[in-house]
């Protein structure tokens, strides 16, 4: 496949989809890019360039290729384990709200299973009142994370009681979230290249399986972004593929390397 015309698409997916191109790995550009043209049996660039400038449509299309973030509920089991077994319980020890932000949640497994260790340990925690912000770059992803309805497939880390608990079957054989885990989670658009965190005083950040798309200075960045938008003795959660880069490990002290969950630094 030719490749004379990439630097033109890459020009228009940042002029009409708002994304920065800088920031991803090229490789994974263009396979992103080059599946989309299969799909609109496009053979060149400057075709497909055309077509994107267009076709709002296409632009919606390439944007959820680009921001394509595969999950499930419960993902890495033993990373939650220790969040509901370590990290909620220390932090409940010395305050009464907490404050969770899952960055780049996609379609919503993540932050309703945050909602869903929320909601069962407020049974030994009455009185703490904690918060989740959940947030993407991607609208139609974040609209069915609102509506909160998965596939049987979705659920498969979950046990059939807390499936009763949380969730309505639907008649399609779908589930849908019950509105006690929804009025835990605040849903709003964020791009995480933006510079800035959706908000501040945060107890935990969850930014998992997100930046393996990201550049080297990009992952750094993030990093940068969210040590200052952590409460004194706040975490952060990295994906179990990620790793802390050289240039932003004094930031963070290490929790447990082995679930990549560290620590801000203390001053």
């Amino acid at each position: 496949m030719e490749t004379r015309g990439f630097q033109s698409v890459l020009r228009t997916i940042e002029s009409k989809i708002g994304i920065q191109c800088a920031n991803y790995k090229q490789d994974y550009l263009q396979r992103r890019i080059q599946s989309r043209m299969r799909m609109n049996k496009t053979d060149s660039y400057a075709e497909y360039n055309s077509q994107l400038i267009s076709s709002t449509t296409e632009q919606e299309a390439l944007r959820n290729a680009l921001t394509i973030n595969v999950t499930k509920f419960w993902r890495d089991p033993e990373v939650f384990e220790l969040i509901k077994r370590e990290v909620l319980p220390e932090i409940k020890r010395r305050k009464q709200k907490i404050r969770i932000w899952s960055a780049g949640c996609a379609t919503g497994e993540e932050p309703y299973t945050l909602a869903l260790m929320c909601h069962e340990a407020r049974v030994l925690f009455p009185d703490v009142q904690m918060t989740i912000f959940a947030s993407d770059i991607d609208k139609e992803a974040l609209k069915k994370a609102e509506e909160g309805i998965y596939h049987r497939k979705a659920l498969v880390n979950l046990s059939e009681s807390q499936i009763r608990r949380h969730f309505d079957g639907q008649k399609d054989g779908t589930y849908k979230v019950k509105q006690h885990l929804k009025d835990l989670v605040k849903f709003s658009r964020h791009d995480l290249m933006s510079g800035r965190a959706v908000t501040q005083y945060l107890d935990i950040i969850l930014c998992r399986n997100v930046t393996i798309y990201f550049t080297e200075k990009q992952k750094d960045e993030l990093a940068r972004i969210f040590a200052p938008a952590l409460a004194e003795g706040g975490y952060y959660v990295m994906g179990k593929t990620e790793y802390m880069g050289r240039d932003v490990e004094h930031l963070y002290d290490p929790f447990n390397p082995i679930q990549k969950i560290y620590l801000k630094k203390k001053k």
